[in-house]
This record gives structure tokens, C-alpha cells and sequence, in this order.
């Protein structure tokens, strides 16, 4: 197992919002969050991080790219503990929003790390930032 981490936010069926479950194995995944929501990229996202290895910190978010609160909650959480790894990424699928995606950024250089998004959700924030 990789000692680099990968922190995502997503919907999934079961699990508390604004909680941090931390993952090695498929089998945890499953057992905190379940099946994904529909429409949801989250958990797909989650499976890619952990077949390749990486430690994967989730947080169930109510609505993927629309419950703010449940994003700027997570990133608080993460400025304030400390990691037992290396913060390799942060993925946020379904967010386009800039303010979001600015409060993001700010986490990753602080960490290092890298954003991981989709193509819609960049096109969304470049036309959202006009």
C-alpha cells in the first residue's frame, strides 16, 4: 500500500456527511459508504485511488458539487489535523464552482498536492471565474 493519500469528496448511499472515512481496501469502502448515489462520481473516483493503490480519505458530501457547507467543512478538517501520509491529490468531482475550487487550490499548494477534476467541471469554473 502507497503511503501517499487521495481525499475525495463525493455522494454515496450510506455514511455521515462532513466526516472523514479513511479507506485501504475496497471492503472499508463499502462498509462506510455503500453504493454510489446516482449520477455520482464519487465512489467510482474512490475505486480508481484505491486499485491503484493509494490510501483514500472520503467525505460524504449531501450533493455532489452543490453542498458547499459539506466542501468547506472537509477542507477546514484538513488544514487542521495532521496527515499520517503525504497529500498526493484532492478530488472533487461534479464541483465547477470558483469559489470552491479557489478554496481548494489553497489546500493543495499548501499540501504540495494536486487537484483532480473532470473537463466539465473546468469548463464550469473557467466560465463561472468570468
Amino acid at each position: 500500500m502507497s503511503t501517499d493519500t487521495i481525499v475525495l469528496f463525493g455522494e454515496s448511499e450510506r455514511g455521515d456527511y462532513r466526516i472523514p472515512y479513511y479507506c485501504r481496501s475496497m471492503h472499508q469502502l463499502y462498509e462506510n459508504l455503500g453504493q454510489p448515489a446516482p449520477d455520482s462520481e464519487g465512489i467510482h473516483f474512490a475505486v480508481q485511488a484505491l486499485l491503484h493503490d493509494f490510501y483514500l480519505i472520503f467525505f460524504r458530501v449531501k450533493e455532489e458539487g452543490y453542498s458547499y457547507q459539506d466542501y468547506y467543512e472537509g477542507f477546514w478538517q484538513l488544514e487542521q489535523r495532521p496527515l499520517e501520509s503525504r497529500l498526493s491529490a484532492i478530488c472533487i468531482p461534479g464541483v465547477g464552482n470558483c469559489e470552491v475550487i479557489e478554496s481548494v487550490s489553497s489546500l493543495c499548494v499548501n499540501h504540495r498536492s494536486i487537484l483532480i477534476m473532470s473537463e466539465s467541471d473546468f469548463y464550469d469554473y473557467l466560465t463561472d471565474a468570468a
